[in-house]
């Protein structure tokens, strides 16, 4: 049953792939999973400052709590540090990345290492 459903999709994948598969392919995946992870955290950056950046508004309008604006305050700073703090960790990640992938790419070989030690035997 198995290898009836194998044989087909092997037929198939072998049409859809445009290239040879790279032999460091997990390297290449896992550096696609830390650029989604980087955006992810980024975008959880900027939901927390723009909710510093709400409640912080909202205490300083409101007028029964004069008391405590002092917060309002405090909260707007912070939202501007958290923004800034998820701007610079996005941009240095995302460098990292950058270099990380010319490294992998440079390294990929366009033929089948098992075709080519059958080769040249």
């Amino acid at each position: 049953m198995k290898d009836t459903i194998r044989r087909p999709a092997q037929k198939l994948f072998k049409y859809l792939r445009t290239k040879p598969l790279p032999v460091n392919a997990r390297e290449i995946l896992a550096l696609e999973r830390t650029k989604l992870a980087n955006e992810r955290t980024f975008l959880a950056y900027v939901r927390a400052s723009l909710y510093l950046l709400l409640g912080g508004l909202a205490l300083l309008g409101l007028e029964d709590f004069r008391s405590i604006r002092w917060l309002g305050y405090i909260a707007l700073f912070a939202c501007v540090v958290f923004l800034a703090v998820g701007i610079v960790r996005y941009i240095s990640l995302t460098r990292r990345l950058r270099k990380w992938n010319r490294i992998l790419f440079t390294d990929i070989h366009p033929e089948d290492p098992i075709k080519k030690v059958k080769e040249s035997d």
